[in-house]
């Protein structure tokens, strides 16, 4: 203990006297070398047993068939250093990880469609709301990131809008059904009989 204590403290006179532009001690250079030295040759084996771990695996076989093997990669057109991250973001379908800007701008481009999937007005205006008040929220918040531009969405405009979207798909349903009705053909009643 008393040997390394020493050594350290030779080290720390040697940084001390460089510092102040004074020459090394021979000693302290020494020391100094022999632990760069030292530290080498603990690179070295390390990479070399990572080599053979890596050799050995591959004599087992445990990096054949693996999914993408033998084909490139799909690297965009750009140079983007976090090509690999965005990517995963896609293939995992991550959420939740954008600033609040750009989720909210996402959310509003799909938002028409949301609110279409939705059964009665009271879920529609709960939505809004939810909606507006996370769009106020963001404005209010200093948390960095490109500003929030979104803006929120008047409620008795997108109900108004909401209601017109849902009567042209029933319209639409409807004269699905009707021309469904008018191509099948009518069998009398002495038909419907004679087939039971």
């Amino acid at each position: 203990m008393a040997e390394w204590q020493d050594e350290e403290r030779r080290l720390r006179e040697a940084a001390v006297t460089k510092a102040m532009g004074a020459a090394p001690e021979p000693e302290v250079e020494a020391a100094d070398e022999a632990a760069e030295e030292s530290a080498r040759a603990r690179i070295d084996q390390q990479t070399a047993w990572v080599d053979r771990q890596v050799r050995a695996a591959i004599a087992r076989g445990e990096f054949d068939n693996l999914p993408g093997a033998g084909k490139p990669l799909k690297l965009p057109d750009t140079h983007d250093p976090d090509w690999w991250t965005k990517r995963l973001i896609e293939r995992e379908k991550i959420t939740g990880i954008a600033p609040p800007a750009i989720g909210l701008r996402a959310e509003d481009a799909a938002l028409d469609a949301e609110l279409d999937r939705m059964a009665t007005e009271e879920q529609v205006r709960e939505a809004l709301a939810d909606f507006n008040r996370r769009v106020v929220e963001a404005r209010r918040q200093l948390q960095g990131g490109p500003p929030v531009v979104t803006p929120t969405r008047n409620v008795e405009d997108e109900v108004n809008a909401w209601r017109q979207r849902r009567a042209e798909r029933r319209a639409v349903v409807r004269a699905a059904e009707l021309r469904e009705k008018a191509e099948t053909p009518r069998r009398r009643w002495w038909q419907r009989r004679a087939t039971h």
